[in-house]
């Protein structure tokens, strides 16, 4: 297993393009399109919000009734959410202009839209700029970190994951690309993601993978408590690889599962990290919790908490808003039990034992807490179970960025 250079291109057989479309932006690409020389097995999570966007709806039916998929086309600046049976019937024609374009059925193709909610989308720029990306469509990293720009809306840098592995005897990569800055949270986070492989599997277990996956990845990340409309993530698998396929839970399987793992937790916390306005990824660790979900509760109610944030972005040790998230996260423990730490690149220092403040430097704290990535670990002395979560601090610039989002 070993991670390589890419995102949604670096697996057999995908191709990439993009395009300056203006559908919002007039100064960068805004759209992207996705696409397998052959026919995929397709898997996907959706928001569990019950206001879901015209792309979701579109998606959902597509996984679970298409025969296979072949393409996807993402729009960053218009989100199509909160647009009625008008925005819905923007989808099928999406997917029409794709099919026509591609020379594949319209059932193959899904959509994905990210950006403004309420407006409808320009369709004369939609069909311009997939018919202007077809003709362009290729292999490579670049084309696929291209994409990957394409579909950013507040991000400040494109984000990609690949990692290769040996099944059978055959090279097998997985490969994917997100996007995400803010309306983040847990319970199918506020994203858009597309992983890719050229591994041949069953689509029954593709979506085993991904849903069990999802649980200690893409769930388990926060950036502002605002979970989206259009929550996607997409699994494509296109068997290019030449493996036999897989259709049982087998060591192959479990190797698979281990390599999507690693390509979900570093698109995630690339999301989580790069929060809207985000100065550091903070990840909260918790361990020797008595259950995972006692675990999963604590760490993701740290995460969210908005004080802890803010405590973040001051490097501040303030560790009494960490207990006291935990105390509200609905999970029992005994906080005269508890020992917290506080690690970055600069070292690692403890602030409590058995729910009691140490001794402990502020200065040598606050230098832990000025790197760009800081975890908190919270040891509640339960059991073996153990669960992370990630999310970013709360600065200034997150109210300046949603303030005047719309224009």
């Amino acid at each position: 297993m070993k991670q390589i250079r890419g995102g949604a291109t670096a697996a057999k057989g995908f191709l990439a393009a993009d395009t300056a479309a203006g559908i919002k932006y007039q100064d960068r690409t805004d759209m992207a399109m996705l696409y397998s020389r052959t026919p995929c097995r397709a898997a996907g999570t959706f928001t569990t919000n019950v206001v879901k966007a015209a792309p979701v709806l579109w998606d959902k039916k597509v996984v679970q009734e298409s025969a296979f998929v072949q393409a996807v086309v993402v729009n960053a600046g218009i989100a199509n959410a909160c647009t009625g049976q008008e925005g819905l019937g923007y989808c099928r024609e999406t997917a029409q202009a794709a099919a026509e374009a591609l020379g594949i059925p319209e059932e193959a193709v899904l959509v994905a839209s990210t950006g403004v909610i309420g407006m409808q989308l320009p369709m004369d720029r939609i069909r311009d700029g997939v018919k202007a990306m077809a003709p362009k469509l290729a292999e490579g990293a670049e084309a696929g970190n291209r994409a990957a720009r394409a579909i950013m809306t507040t991000d400040t840098h494109e984000k990609e994951a690949a990692v290769q592995f040996e099944i059978g005897g055959r090279t097998v990569t997985v490969g994917g690309m997100c996007k995400g800055s803010g309306m983040i949270h847990p319970n199918m986070c506020t994203m858009l993601a597309f992983v890719t492989t050229d591994l041949a599997i069953s689509r029954e277990l593709l979506q085993e993978a991904l849903r069990a996956d999802v649980q200690d990845t893409f769930n388990m990340i926060s950036v502002d408590g605002d979970t989206s409309t259009n929550d996607t993530l997409l699994l494509l698998a296109n068997g290019e690889a030449g493996n036999a396929e897989i259709t049982e839970k087998n060591e192959d399987y479990e190797t698979f599962c281990q390599a999507l793992r690693i390509v979900n937790t570093e698109l995630a916390k690339m999301m989580a990290g790069d929060g809207e306005g985000a100065t550091a990824l903070f990840e909260v660790q918790v361990i020797h919790a008595a259950t995972k979900e006692q675990a999963k509760t604590l760490s993701k109610s740290v995460v969210c908490s908005s004080l802890t944030k803010a405590a973040i972005f001051g490097h501040d040790a303030n560790w009494g808003r960490i207990l006291c998230a935990m105390g509200y996260s609905g999970a029992q423990f005994d906080p005269e039990r508890v020992d917290l730490y506080f690690e970055s690149a600069a070292g690692r220092i403890q602030l409590i034992e058995n729910g009691v403040a140490l001794p402990y430097s502020e200065e040598e704290a606050t230098r832990i807490l000025s790197e760009p990535a800081v975890t908190a670990i919270a040891d509640i002395k339960m059991g073996e179970a153990s669960a992370t979560a990630w999310g970013c601090d709360l600065s200034y610039d997150y109210v300046k960025i949603n303030a005047d989002y719309r224009s």
